[in-house]
């Protein structure tokens, strides 16, 4: 049972697992770990269900998935019989309102959907994973240049289920270098797999970016990939200037991540989320949701 802060209501919520049952049974059972590491964590693996979720054929999966997770399909550029296969429904567009933006130049707002955890005053030695389970953002992107700058600065980390919209943007105006690409397995990064796996954001596929912002400083993209996710699509043009709120790109299948690093003395993240993670529980938020200031 994985329980989250909804700051809206203000009350905690009991997440609705996609594949909770399967999950559970992978990730504590001997047989079912035996069968991650031989099988799941593999690419070849997430690489022929994403070729499947590409198909015409899986779009059976699309009214059933909508039905049992209670979406709203309002908000989506597409209609359910629209979308020409399951994965062309998991990363679906919004309409141009179904995430309004604050677009408040001292307002940090949220890349995506999900739920979020927040750290301040990070030891980049001892990035938290869950309680107990740490690593080291050089081990993370394997760069130690990179890694300096942000050292006592801000950490997001933004997991996004199955069910949330699956795509991720720029929190603010500005510029975005060149997209670095790590290979790695393919972990769940749900809650359940970060209890069991250690360092299991160094271990898992991911890329990463440097994005310039006009009213942040440096903030840096990590998008992390997980069982099923086929791939991570980059869609913003490296070095060309982009507006607060613009797609930088989208996941494929399955649960996803994206963590963003921020210098030290830049922002101050809201009471309410650093609250709630200090307590062990992530807060959920939308795409554009203001989740800070700047300082």
């Amino acid at each position: 049972m994985i329980k989250y802060y909804n700051r809206k209501t203000k009350k905690y919520e009991i997440e609705k697992i996609a594949g909770e049952k399967y999950l559970n049974w992978i990730y504590s059972s001997p047989i079912g770990m035996t069968f991650l590491e031989a099988v799941i964590k593999k690419k070849l693996f997430s690489k022929l269900y994403g070729w499947y979720l590409d198909r015409g054929i899986s779009k059976f999966k699309i009214n059933k998935f909508i039905n049992e997770f209670n979406l709203d399909m309002n908000i989506y550029e597409k209609n359910s019989e629209d979308f020409t296969s399951f994965n062309d429904f998991f990363y679906r567009k919004l309409k141009p309102h179904g995430r309004p933006v604050d677009m408040n130049i001292n307002s940090v707002v949220s890349p995506g959907d999900g739920r979020l955890l927040a750290y301040e005053n990070i030891d980049l030695n001892k990035l938290v994973q869950v309680k107990g389970f740490t690593y080291s953002l050089r081990e993370l992107i394997k760069d130690d240049k990179e890694t300096l700058k942000y050292e006592g600065g801000t950490c997001l980390i933004l997991r996004l289920c199955p069910t949330d919209y699956h795509r991720f943007h720029f929190i603010d105006s500005g510029s975005c270098g060149e997209t670095k690409k790590i290979k790695g397995t393919y972990y769940s990064v749900n809650p359940i797999a970060l209890l069991k796996i250690k360092n299991l954001f160094c271990q898992n596929k991911r890329e990463w970016s440097t994005f310039h912002s006009d009213n942040f400083g440096d903030v840096l993209y990590v998008e992390v990939g997980a069982t099923c996710v086929g791939s991570i699509i980059q869609t913003y043009t490296p070095n060309k200037r982009v507006t607060k709120g613009d797609e930088k790109g989208y996941f494929k299948f399955g649960g996803s991540t994206v963590i963003m690093f921020f210098e030290p003395d830049k922002i101050r993240i809201d009471e309410d989320i650093v609250n709630q993670t200090k307590s062990g529980f992530e807060t959920y938020v939308l795409m554009g949701e203001k989740i800070g200031s700047k300082l």
